[in-house]
């Protein structure tokens, strides 16, 4: 089978298609067969060597990959998926046998919800791991519905869906975005729209005097951003958060692999979607041979949705 691959670390030209044989589901596993999976910052992280000294107990070639969409083409005794089962799925690519971007991906069972109603292959692949990451961050902060949550980051794939997992429990949504985004993010159904940059914290506590309860900095602004958030409240990290908090703010390190077998969590969001309440995003297609333009792109910035590997 086909996978993109590297076995060495450093830009996107390290990236190449590599020729692997077919894995085989066991126990309690399914194999789906890979329409389309997505790219993500956590991929770029990956191939640059950040994480060489996880990477070092595993032969590779690496496959980099969190998330997919597919069909079913085999299942291990006792899965509760069948041969044809149209499916999204979230993988922890740091384990034998690689991440999402491979023709070919076995996953455990409960990594795998159905596909949303009326999405395609290439939409539902958008969905698992960064809403998964939104869902653990409200699980995180347990806000009450009419409590406030601000969002920085709002335009981009994760700050897109937490501002509306947050419309659809209730609560009041601050958000940032750039002149050009304004109305995409107003299309979410963020209550408010801010400017965003370095100045933002200040812009949500003109929204919200008192601060808002929590805070979801998909923007990785860290220590910057806590200004924003009321004496008391929380703010949950999507990457590591530089700095020291203040005013008795909690911080919550958000870590999508805490989730990566929680199918409720994973089915809810599917349904979500399949009821329109989330906007499932594709910013571009690409063959597995133009991974590196993939990720040259993504590091450029400015990517609103997610780029897939197709095929």
């Amino acid at each position: 089978m086909r996978a993109v691959a590297f076995s060495r670390f450093g830009g996107p030209e390290v990236l190449e298609v590599a020729e692997l044989a077919e894995p085989e589901p066991g126990p309690g596993q399914v194999r789906i067969r890979v329409s389309a999976a997505a790219v993500n910052p956590t991929d770029t992280v990956m191939r640059s060597g950040a994480r060489a000294e996880a990477l070092a107990e595993l032969p590779p070639p690496w496959i980099p990959g969190m998330e997919l969409a597919g069909v079913v083409d085999a299942a291990g005794t006792g899965s509760r998926w069948n041969p044809g089962d149209h499916v999204m799925a979230i993988v922890w690519p740091i384990r034998p046998g690689g991440g999402a971007q491979a023709e070919l991906v076995v996953v455990p069972d409960d990594a795998v919800a159905a596909v949303p109603q009326d999405a395609t292959l290439h939409e539902a692949a958008t969905l698992p791991m960064n809403g998964l990451t939104v869902r653990l961050a409200l699980d995180l902060l347990a806000l009450r519905p009419g409590q406030t949550l601000a969002v920085t980051g709002a335009a981009g794939a994760v700050g897109g869906y937490a501002v509306e997992l947050g419309v659809a429990e209730g609560l009041r949504v601050i958000a940032d975005a750039a002149p050009a985004d304004r109305d995409l993010v107003a299309g979410f159904g963020a209550d408010a729209v801010v400017d965003r940059g370095d100045d933002v914290a200040a812009a949500i506590r003109a929204v919200e005097p008192d601060g808002a309860d929590a805070l979801i900095d998909a923007a990785v602004m860290g220590s910057a951003v806590l200004a924003a958030v009321r004496e008391g409240g929380a703010l949950a990290a999507v990457r590591s958060f530089d700095g020291e908090s203040e005013r008795g703010i909690t911080i919550h390190g958000v870590r999508v692999r805490d989730y990566v077998q929680n199918h409720e969590a994973l089915d809810g969001l599917g349904q979500l979607a399949g009821r329109g309440a989330l906007s499932l995003r594709v910013a571009g297609t690409f063959d597995p041979s133009q991974a590196a333009e993939a990720h040259r792109r993504l590091e450029a910035g400015g990517v609103r949705g997610r780029m897939l590997i197709t095929f």
